[in-house]
């Protein structure tokens, strides 16, 4: 029997992640602290498993228990803009935590080890984002999975752990954390909007991303596995098409059936146009759904419905709170 470690499964990414893993046949274990994520999301049959992968002891546990074949880690608190005001957090879980899965991956001889970065490592890079490309990462959330990135390197060429890494970006869909108001604008739309609220928009809206629905990226993770050309490989992967967070707030109201009504705040620290190329993932993957934005938000809108809107929740331990962006409350101990 396969038996796949799925980290950060009931959240988002993870959640589709798991649930095509058990189509395939996999045995699943769910690690997820529920920070970001929500229990109900974990595919039924799937063992959870409630805990940190900053959590060393747990972790080895895990390991001597379930004996893995493959590890999915997806845990991360991917905030991009905030990570700037909570760096320690941010390495604790982003790298500290991904080297706590490495070190017991290469002890257990995990067949595979599939990780989850972000085009966030590539900074102001030239456009469109190529795999080639040197990454600059701007924010220390981009810092940090390079960091893990070139560390399941050296851990191949030190011990043979296989990897494939995988840089998604600006994805949405269904079980997003609709009440997260620090990252994921597709869902903080669609719950100001179920609350009457005005939308947001950081600077004047016309920073481009695409936007990149769940099952392009969630299925070629939970198969590349059984895709050897894909082993110790680099992908970028999700959506073509770039939009203006404009043009995106106006597919969202227009499902919605809403007239846009749109609070500008200041201009965050940012990079301003990011999209990337998919050339290598089409090659190894194929060329996915390729699912419109409009038919994409049609789909993550009627479960957004279903489940209503969400309070946004406040990040409770900012750490540095000069330059912090409008509309972002600071809570601290």
């Amino acid at each position: 029997m396969i038996t796949s470690l799925i980290t950060g499964g009931a959240g988002f990414i993870g959640s589709h992640v798991a649930k095509h893993c058990m189509d395939m046949g996999h045995k699943v274990v769910v690690l997820d602290d529920l920070s970001g994520g929500f229990e109900d999301h974990i595919p039924e049959g799937a063992i959870f498993e409630k805990g940190s992968v900053a959590d060393a002891a747990l972790v080895q546990q895990l390991f001597s228990k379930y004996q893995f074949t493959y590890v999915y880690h997806l845990a991360a608190y991917a905030a991009e803009g905030l990570s700037h005001f909570i760096r320690n957090f941010n390495y604790t879980n982003n790298l500290i935590g991904s080297v706590n899965l490495i070190n017991e991956s290469v002890k257990h001889k995990i067949k595979c080890f599939v990780f989850t970065s972000s085009i966030a490592v590539y900074g102001k890079g030239q456009l469109p984002m190529t795999e080639e490309m040197t990454p600059i990462p701007e924010d220390p959330y981009g810092v940090s999975k390079y960091a893990v990135e070139l560390d399941l390197k050296a851990a191949h060429e030190m011990f043979g752990l296989n990897y494939v890494v995988f840089r998604p970006h600006n994805v949405y869909g269904e079980n997003q954390n609709i009440g997260d108001k620090y990252r994921n604008v597709i869902g903080i739309f669609m719950n100001q909007i179920m609350q009457g609220k005005q939308l947001t928009i950081f600077g004047d809206g016309t920073q481009t991303r695409a936007f990149s629905y769940i099952d392009d990226v969630a299925i070629p993770i939970a198969k590349c596995v059984d895709v050897e050309a894909s082993y110790n490989e680099t992908f970028n992967i999700g959506a073509d098409k770039p939009y203006t967070v404009n043009e995106l707030a106006e597919v969202v109201c227009a499902e919605f059936g809403v007239t846009p009504n749109i609070n500008y705040l200041s201009a965050r620290n940012e990079v301003l146009h990011a999209y990337s190329s998919h050339a290598k993932a089409h090659k190894v993957f194929g060329a996915g759904l390729n699912l419109s934005l409009k038919d994409g938000i049609a789909k993550m809108a009627s479960w957004a419905r279903r489940v209503g809107a969400r309070q946004s929740q406040e990040f409770g331990n900012i750490e540095i709170t000069e330059k912090l962006p409008d509309g972002w409350q600071v809570i601290t101990k």
